[in-house]
């Protein structure tokens, strides 16, 4: 298993430097033939919503189509699919960004009674506490 930085997605998902573009798709059809996966992790999940939003005015819905499509796509492998798979729920039905749901997902998914932060714009979300 290879582990992909988030620019390696960047590029699939943007093709904003063609070189680069290229040389991502030769890398996932090389590995789709063997049947291999890819690791991504919790992190690169985070800076990619953050790069994609920020640097590439992905809005919300932009977002969470591309974060469905990721987890539906049988070449990547996830720190954790289930987590994943909260976090986009929880991205689609509050305003947190998808850091903040990742974060809320991952708690959850430890089993935590609940999150405890100061941030006000999480104090809808299930299980989160306000300080």
């Amino acid at each position: 298993m290879i582990a992909l930085d988030t620019n390696i997605l960047v590029r699939l998902l943007t093709r904003d430097d063609d070189k680069q573009a290229e040389k991502v798709r030769i890398l996932f059809e090389t590995h789709a033939e063997n049947n291999d996966q890819f690791f991504v992790s919790d992190v690169v999940l985070a800076e990619l919503a953050w790069t994609l939003e920020r640097t590439y005015g992905f809005d919300r819905a932009a977002i969470s189509k591309t974060f469905r499509a990721l987890a539906e796509n049988a070449t990547l492998g996830f720190q954790s699919r289930e987590v994943l798979q909260l976090a986009h729920a929880v991205f689609e039905s509050t305003k947190i960004g998808f850091a903040d749901s990742l974060i809320v997902a991952q708690s959850q998914a430890r089993g935590c009674a609940s999150l405890v932060t100061f941030d006000k714009a999480m104090r809808t979300v299930p299980k989160v506490d306000l300080l």
